[in-house]
């Protein structure tokens, strides 16, 4: 049995939404996450969602997701010999969201510049599932180079492209429709959107 523990990457594309709420759905099914933000993932993140930036980051995130200690492990980017870069380190998966190009491309050539690129890189050698989502438009050839690399290396790729058929009222609604199709891949039962009936 793969441990109920994730590894959920934010970087500092827009779309700190489907952060938010991938977290929160985590949460709610009692998973413990491991939390890496990226700089401008913190930046963009702060800004989106009003957060004010005050004391230690570790308890912002703890007290913004109003969990206690032990649900949430935040690293950051730059702990590189953290046990997040260990295959040893057993999740059930990790998630990037939202995905930045330049993590893409990172993750893409094995480059492993970071914390977020190294736990990448285990997730893929470790035959974990790995889901990258991208927040860009349009896209360039590079880009969908990277993605197609990514994809062959056993990645799933998530384009954080919500449907409105089922008439979302909320941004935190259309945010649950991305979060809905991540747990899908996963193999996640949740409840975050309907099944389609005609």
């Amino acid at each position: 049995m793969r441990p109920k523990r994730i590894v959920v990457a934010v970087t500092g594309a827009s779309g700190s939404v489907y952060a938010e709420r991938m977290i929160l759905a985590l949460l709610k099914l009692d998973f413990e996450i491991h939390l890496i933000f990226s700089d401008a993932g913190k930046e963009v993140f702060f800004q989106e969602r009003d957060i004010k930036i005050t004391g230690n980051l570790d308890e912002l995130f703890k007290n913004f997701f109003g969990v206690q200690t032990g649900k949430i492990f935040y690293y950051s980017v730059k702990e590189i010999g953290s046990s997040l870069a260990s295959g040893s380190f057993r999740t059930f998966g990790m998630v990037v969201v939202p995905c930045t190009m330049k993590t893409l491309s990172g993750i893409a050539n094995g480059s492993s510049q970071n914390l977020i690129e190294r736990a990448a890189d285990v997730t893929l050698k470790e035959k974990r599932r790995l889901i990258l989502v991208p927040r860009e438009t349009p896209v360039s050839k590079i880009h969908l180079k990277n993605m197609l690399a990514c994809s062959e290396a056993g990645a799933d790729i998530v384009l954080a492209s919500p449907g409105f058929y089922y008439k979302p009222k909320t941004i935190e609604e259309i945010g649950d429709f991305i979060v809905a199709r991540i747990l899908n891949l996963l193999n996640i039962e949740n409840d975050l959107l309907d099944e389609w009936k005609t």
